[in-house]
């Protein structure tokens, strides 16, 4: 392959990898990329993970085996197994070496390393395939893992200007590895409570959005729980805003804690002294629960009062659910009843028989109140 032609590759992989909107497409972008650029039939991208001490496949792409999904799910090899990872190329890079990629063929183990690469080159039978080139990926000075690609049995083995071109992808691999790092780092942080690290309203609003879609088109069952900490001005009052923030960050670990009960649900803080659980699939009655324990909970909160928590749920008979907002009114209903009544238990929407005054209050807004979008126009209503 000519110059102008690596260049070409090189600058396709990172454009690939600057397109990708998530982890997974990026790495897939890397491996397809890389696999072009060295003309393999066959590429995968793999991370070391140091805690526990195994090389696990990402993405493999191209003519795969039976046994190699494009994304599986527990592919892993034992670190041992691979020497190189954690021996010879970290005494590489701590004498001042660079992370250079090396060939290996099904021929045999590379020349002067007499059995060191056995299992690759154990692999490469096993797979009918004829050779490989393995290019260490270094991510902020450390080891993060490699990138590999092969070629079948009849092709041109790997040359050592092919290793060192992979040794370049390697390094553009990186380089974008880096940027898909920072840009969920940034998506992270726009959807989560600085404070206490759940999500936040913005990631509560999209995920409901999607969740009421899913209800319309196929019935899934869709709850949400509102919930409203009860004290916070006071002790915010009495013992500062740093002490308000501690009872914050203790309550939203403990509904982290109850929302654990409820498979697949997100915790959130919507904002204030308010948060919310969402539920997509397992029926009400189980988020009943887990409010009830979030209640019981709350109501040992050392400095806290308690909370008022309202539930809404698709499955009870609250009437058709065509927005996300007709059941956030319906949670917002029935907490500012569960606050107006200094409930200790979940108030649930709509199990108060034909006339619930719940359903009644999130419907029938009185006039001249705040829009419906609004989620305090039921402040001071008497339910």
């Amino acid at each position: 392959m000519g110059e102008d032609m690596r260049l070409a590759a090189v600058v396709a992989l990172a454009q690939g990898m600057a397109a990708a909107h998530t982890p997974r497409e990026s790495w897939r972008a890397a491996a397809l990329g890389a696999c072009r650029a060295l003309d393999g039939s066959f590429a995968a991208l793999s991370v070391w993970e140091r805690e526990l001490g195994r090389l696990r496949v990402l993405v493999n792409v191209g003519e795969c085996r039976p046994d190699e999904e494009e994304f599986p799910e527990a592919e892993a090899y034992p670190v041992h197994q691979f020497p190189e990872i954690t021996e010879f190329l970290h005494e590489r890079w701590a004498g001042g070496g660079g992370p250079n990629a090396w060939v290996e063929t099904a021929e045999g183990t590379a020349a002067g390393t007499p059995g060191y690469f056995h299992r690759r080159v154990a692999a490469l039978r096993r797979r009918g395939r004829g050779c490989c080139v393995v290019a260490p990926v270094l991510l902020h000075g450390r080891a993060w893992g490699e990138l590999y690609v092969a070629r079948a049995v009849r092709a041109p083995v790997f040359d050592p200007a092919d290793a060192d071109f992979a040794t370049v992808l390697a390094a553009v691999v990186a380089a974008g590895l880096a940027q898909t790092e920072r840009l969920e780092e940034a998506r992270r942080l726009a959807f989560t409570d600085a404070l206490t690290g759940l999500a936040n309203r913005r990631a509560v609003d999209v995920r409901l959005e999607e969740a009421v879609e899913r209800h319309r088109a196929d019935g899934v069952v869709v709850s949400l729980v509102v919930c409203d900490l009860n004290g916070l001005k006071r002790v915010n009052d009495t013992l500062g805003h740093a002490v308000g923030d501690r009872l914050l960050e203790r309550f939203g670990s403990v509904l982290s804690l109850c929302g654990a009960m409820v498979p697949g649900a997100l915790v959130a803080r919507l904002g204030g002294d308010e948060f919310c659980l969402l539920s997509v699939g397992p029926p009400a009655d189980d988020v009943v629960k887990a409010a009830d324990e979030l209640c019981r909970r709350a109501g040992e909160l050392e400095m806290g009062e308690g909370v008022a928590c309202g539930l809404a749920s698709t499955e009870d008979p609250i009437g058709p659910v065509r927005s996300a907002r007709r059941l956030f009114r319906l949670a917002d209903a029935a907490q500012y009843r569960a606050k107006a009544t200094r409930a200790d238990r979940p108030v649930v929407a709509g199990r108060e028989g034909p006339d619930d005054p719940v359903v009644r209050l999130a419907d029938e807004p009185p006039s001249g109140q705040a829009e419906p979008g609004d989620r305090r126009r039921f402040r001071g209503r008497r339910p």
